[in-house]
C-alpha cells in the first residue's frame, strides 16, 4: 500500500486543505503486508472523521491502511473541520466539496473507479451522519454507506442547542445552520431515507453500528426502524462497547468485510 498525504487547493472551500489518501500497491516483496491484483481503478470508501477529529484519526487510532490492503481497497480521508458535513452558514461549503468536488479531484488525481459500484462511504460519530448523509442525498454516486456509532438525529441536536450536554453550542450552530437553527430538508436523514424509499432510483445498501454502552445508541435503534419501515437495505449491528476507538476499530473492519466490492 502507499500513503499519501495530499495537500490540494478546494475552489468550493476557497482555501488550501488536506486529505490522506491510501492506495493499492501490488508487491511481491512487502512484508507483512497483503498485496492484491493490480487494477487501473480501484473502488475507493471515503471514510469520515468525528467531531472533534481530523484527517489523519483513522490512520493513528486503527490499523486501516492493513486492512485496506487486505480488501484491495483505496481509501481516502478528507478534513472538515467542526462543520457536520454541511454548506455552512458561516463558513466553508464543506457538503458541497464532499459530496462534488472531493471525489471529482481524488477520481483525477489517483486511479480511482468513477463506478457508482465501486464507491463507498463510511463514518464514526458526526462522520457516521456525513457517510449516510453521501448515501441518501447521493444514492446514484454511492453503493453502500456505513455509520458507526453515528450522530445521525441532527433535529434533535437542534432542538437541544442550550442543553448542558451539547457538544456544540448555539453560536457554533448559527455558524453551521444559521440563525433560525433549522435545518434544510437535504440534511435531515429521515426524510432523505423516506425520498430514496419512494424513488425507483438505487438505493445504497446502509450498515449500521453501535456500541450498547454508547450514549447514541438511541439513535441508532430509531433510525433502524426507520429504515426497516422503508424497506431499505440494512445491515444492522450493536453489541458491547462505548464511543471509543477499540469498538471503530473493530467495526470498521467488519465495514470492509460488508462492502460489495466487485472482483477485478
Amino acid at each position: 500500500m502507499s500513503f499519501l498525504d495530499f495537500h490540494f487547493f478546494s475552489e468550493s472551500l476557497a482555501l488550501t486543505c488536506s486529505a490522506h489518501v491510501i492506495l493499492p500497491q501490488a508487491t511481491t516483496r512487502q512484508i507483512g503486508m497483503t498485496s492484491g491484483k493490480q487494477r487501473e481503478r480501484y473502488p475507493t470508501l471515503y471514510l469520515l472523521h468525528g467531531l472533534s477529529d481530523d484527517h489523519t484519526i483513522w490512520t493513528r487510532r486503527t490499523s486501516i491502511e492493513r486492512y485496506a490492503s487486505e480488501r484491495n481497497i483505496a481509501v481516502v480521508m478528507p478534513a472538515v473541520a467542526r462543520s457536520f458535513y454541511q454548506d455552512m452558514a458561516s463558513g466553508p461549503k464543506y457538503w458541497t466539496f464532499l459530496s462534488e468536488e472531493l471525489p471529482a479531484l481524488c477520481q483525477h488525481y489517483f486511479p480511482l473507479s468513477d463506478a457508482r459500484e465501486d464507491t463507498f462511504a463510511a463514518g464514526l460519530s458526526m462522520g457516521g451522519y456525513g457517510a449516510l448523509r453521501l448515501g441518501l442525498a447521493r444514492p446514484e454516486k454511492f453503493a453502500a454507506v456505513a455509520s458507526l456509532s453515528g450522530a445521525l438525529d441532527l433535529a434533535r441536536r437542534l432542538r437541544e442547542v442550550d442543553k448542558p450536554f451539547a457538544r456544540i453550542d448555539r453560536k457554533e450552530w448559527t455558524g453551521i445552520i444559521g440563525p433560525d437553527l433549522k435545518a434544510p430538508a437535504d440534511s435531515n436523514l429521515w426524510l432523505l431515507a423516506s425520498k430514496v424509499g419512494a424513488s425507483p432510483e438505487p438505493r445504497p445498501a446502509i450498515y449500521l453500528s453501535c456500541g450498547t454502552e454508547d450514549e447514541l445508541l438511541s439513535e441508532s435503534r430509531t433510525f433502524r426502524q426507520h429504515l426497516d419501515t422503508l424497506g431499505l437495505p440494512l445491515t444492522y449491528s450493536e453489541g458491547p462497547g462505548a464511543h471509543e476507538w477499540g469498538y471503530w476499530d473493530a467495526q470498521i473492519q467488519r465495514v470492509l468485510e460488508w462492502l460489495p466490492l466487485r472482483q477485478s
